[in-house]
């Protein structure tokens, strides 16, 4: 698969190699970080008027899944406010190093949780709770302070971005997502990376700091952990770093580096997506309400409804999904790495699955920003001229096609990805026998989305 070097422009490795531009955007994040958490807390309870919720679940949301992701992968984690104050602190400047000492242990975090699980439950609890999170403004002030302190807390005692890479709910499903994505950050040449023994892309030297995920970008073959924050490209004396784009799903054809805790995470959010689109989107007032009154009868029946689907039935009918296909083609591997391999196919579905899904919760909800633009606290301000704009849903009569194109486009790439990961190991025809059975959950989930969004 062809590739082409975005340094190869001049220009763009100056701006990638500055650390102005990326403090000035993470900066900036931070400034509207910390004012939603204060508009959350001090504004109007009215989640369709408050800055916290409309900015955060609505425009924040929409960058992030209908163009970061998707595009960029891992881009947003480059400016991403959260894990700031505590990289400072723990590095002691702001920007490149100069020989200060910063606070902290700078401990190792442990073997055994060098790994998403803690990201995959940090998800799952909070998609448990979203529809408070998602309509509450004080409970999203909390839930954003709480993610603020636990990256603080951790840069002071853990080394490096260990919030970033192990407990971050949202990097969790960006680094799933962003194998997909048409950007990666790799090295030209790796025969380079071994005859340097210094590693200073890993160590780091007076022009920049190691990597903060603790990757090396000599074997970096998925984006799955860069955070694309470009201090290896500061810190290489060779110049032996690539800002390369790539077809779209590049990362999916790499065999090494699957995991349980991915594949995991494939089905979580796959689960996620369809709860979301009946809770947020579908018309059964009953299971609304259920969702709402956290510690009521109704409440626990909705949570351990919840937790069944995307913990239990969702991952447990993929596993009957490939046994069957295995007996059907006669394969004598493994079952568990067969699980492996093929939750993998999950990922373009969960990606376009949620893409549908936020087309008809922003554009539904959008010109609620509109008045908070002009009043953010709700309180009668009207700074732009907009505070008395009505509600009024956007681009009704495309939205619905736009998701069928988006839900068509994830089942032909699980598809295809499902078929390709089953001729790893088996020649044409039985290769076609595995994969149908998991084309054929694809294809179940897909019916699934397109009911729930579309009707």
């Amino acid at each position: 698969m062809k590739r082409y070097d975005l340094l190869q422009f001049p220009f763009m490795k100056t701006m990638l190699r500055s650390r102005w531009p990326q403090f000035l955007f993470t900066a900036s994040a931070l400034g509207g970080f910390v004012f939603a958490v204060a508009a959350g807390l001090l504004g109007t309870p009215v989640g369709s008027r408050n800055f916290a919720i409309l900015f955060v679940w609505i425009a924040w949301w929409a960058l992030l899944m209908l163009g970061a992701v998707p595009l960029l992968g891992r881009g947003w984690c480059s400016i991403c406010p959260i894990p700031a104050p505590g990289e400072w602190l723990q590095r002691g400047a702001v920007l490149g190093p100069g020989g200060q000492k910063g606070l902290g242990l700078n401990r190792r975090w442990p073997r055994r949780l060098r790994n998403i699980w803690l990201q995959n439950l940090a998800f799952t609890l909070v998609a448990l709770f979203s529809s408070v999170v998602l309509t509450q403004p004080a409970v999203t002030a909390i839930v954003l302070a709480a993610f603020l302190f636990i990256a603080l807390g951790a840069s002071l005692i853990f080394e490096r971005r260990a919030f970033c890479r192990y407990l971050c709910p949202v990097g969790g499903f960006i680094g799933l997502y962003s194998q997909l994505a048409p950007l990666e950050v790799r090295v030209k040449d790796r025969a380079v990376c071994a005859g340097h023994t210094e590693k200073t892309c890993y160590t780091g030297n007076e022009a920049g700091y190691g990597c903060p995920w603790q990757v090396f970008p000599g074997s970096l073959t998925k984006n799955t952990y860069c955070g694309t924050c470009m201090e290896c490209l500061r810190t290489c004396p060779h110049d032996n770093i690539a800002i390369n784009i790539r077809p779209f799903g590049a990362d999916l054809a790499v065999k090494s580096g699957r995991k349980l805790d991915e594949a995991y995470k494939a089905f979580i959010m796959l689960g996620s997506a369809l709860v979301y689109a009946a809770v947020l989107l579908g018309p059964w007032g009953a299971l609304k309400s259920a969702a709402y009154p956290i510690g009521s009868l109704d409440w626990l029946v909705y949570a351990a409804t919840f937790l069944f689907l995307v913990l239990g039935l969702i991952p447990g009918l993929f596993y009957l999904a490939v046994w069957l296909g295995k007996r059907l083609a006669g394969s004598d591997q493994a079952m568990r790495g067969e699980f492996i391999r093929f939750a993998y196919a999950g990922v373009p579905l969960g990606l376009t699955a949620w893409m549908a899904f936020s087309l008809s919760f922003v554009f539904t909800n959008l010109s609620y920003l509109w008045p908070a633009l002009s009043d953010p606290l709700g309180w009668g301000w009207n700074l732009f001229g907009t505070a008395g704009l009505g509600w009024t849903p956007y681009l009704t009569q495309v939205v619905p096609g736009l998701q069928v194109i988006l839900l068509l486009i994830g089942l032909v790439w699980a598809s295809r990805t499902a078929l390709r990961i089953a001729s790893e190991t088996l020649p044409g025809r039985l290769a076609r026998r595995q994969a149908v059975p998991v084309i054929g959950f694809c294809l179940v989930l897909t019916i699934a989305m397109l009911v729930l969004l579309v009707g």
